[in-house]
């Protein structure tokens, strides 16, 4: 088995099929690249059982057909050592022994046998399917990924759930303080379906996308999710289980409503932020009229801080509070300059939309629950 492929776009490859691999694993075969030579396509790939990212690069130069196993770490750290240039790898295949040659130089290191590397699975007989833009996914991915939680006890709200329906295709996020949903109508499926997506896989996939401008075709039964770009492909085990009634936690009658330049916002209470509490990080909002006050207090410490905006405020005069942490990571999520805040009373949640979406056909939505003043 021989083949000969640039070092820059064999690193490439690697650097991206690597974010898969665990720094510790439970089986010493998860910390290698598989490597499949058939005719002249060179297969990469990588899994830690929950995840498997795969990839493959068109080679002009290759002889023999075979599969091997490569530590992932010395290889990734041997090539950065390298300036682009062809190389040439020989590999045996009874002894695994896998010589390296440069342009001016001669390496050997020692593989193992590929027939040890998990079984990707495979499809059930009856699965969903839909084509998605790949930036419309990365947005969805990106726009709800931070409100996912870390919660051992409830691991369906450590993902993403993705739902189709007839209507629209929806990404929905939530750690039960705050709510992300990201929703198109112009992708529909005709049934509907939904997965919950695991947060490393969407980290992952995230990334993924960046690199990838087509449409890719999504695959899912009741187990895993297959993701199909351009020069990738992705198999995740989904999460199993109910998600939560997410539509029962969403205000219907918010007769307070706050429109306010959302980057003014940000920076204002993020300096306020600095003087809370650090046992609960509050901050108040107070709103009136044009004016709208930020302000924090730490009694423990004898800390004060506040800051006055201009707003567009139509309700009662409400004081409200809420975490700065979440409300900043809602806030720096939107990319409108100015949002609006939905309100119903002190005690119920509120809902932050952009003012301005910006696309037609995408629906943006975010909730925050409030802390008691």
């Amino acid at each position: 088995m021989e083949f000969i492929v640039s070092t820059s776009e064999l690193l490439s490859q690697l650097n991206i099929v690597k974010t898969v691999i665990n720094s510790k694993n439970s089986l010493a075969i998860l910390d290698n690249f598989l490597f499949t030579l058939s005719g002249n396509v060179l297969k990469i790939a990588a899994t830690d059982l929950e995840t498997t990212l795969n990839t493959e690069i068109e080679l002009s130069n290759a002889n023999g057909d075979g599969v091997i196993a490569i530590e992932a770490k010395s290889l990734t750290d041997f090539l950065k050592e390298f300036t682009d240039q062809p190389l040439t790898f020989k590999i045996n295949l009874e002894t695994y022994q896998i010589d390296i040659l440069s342009t001016s130089g001669k390496f050997s290191i020692v593989g193992q046998s590929g027939e040890e590397f998990p079984k990707l699975p495979q499809l059930e007989e009856e699965y969903s399917s839909v084509t998605i833009d790949s930036e419309i996914l990365q947005k969805g991915i990106t726009g709800t990924l931070f409100a996912t939680a870390d919660d051992d006890m409830r691991p369906v709200m450590n993902g993403i759930l993705v739902e189709l329906s007839t209507d629209h295709l929806r990404f929905v996020a939530t750690d039960s303080h705050k709510l992300a949903r990201y929703t198109r109508s112009d992708i529909k499926s005709d049934k509907n379906a939904s997965f919950i997506l695991p947060k490393k896989t969407a980290n992952i996939l995230k990334t993924v996308l960046a690199k990838d401008g087509n449409s890719i075709t999504v695959e899912f039964d009741s187990k895993n999710a297959f993701f199909n770009l351009t020069n990738y492909r992705m198999v995740c085990r989904l999460i199993e289980g109910k998600y939560p009634a997410y539509q029962a936690v969403i205000p219907t009658k918010n007769t307070n409503k706050l429109v306010v330049d959302r980057a003014d916002f940000y920076s204002k209470s993020k300096i306020v932020a600095h003087f809370a509490n650090p046992a609960n990080g509050m901050i108040k909002l107070e709103m009136g009229g044009s004016n709208l006050v930020i302000s924090a207090q730490d009694f423990d410490r004898s800390l004060s801080g506040q800051e006055q905006l201009n707003c567009q405020y139509e309700g009662e005069d409400l004081t409200i509070g809420f975490k700065s942490k979440y409300l900043r990571e809602i806030v720096e999520n939107l990319n409108s300059v100015e949002m609006c805040m939905q309100l119903s009373d002190a005690t119920r949640a509120g809902l932050i939309v952009p003012m301005e979406q910006e696309d037609e056909n995408e629906d943006i939505l975010m909730l925050i629950m409030p802390m008691l003043v």
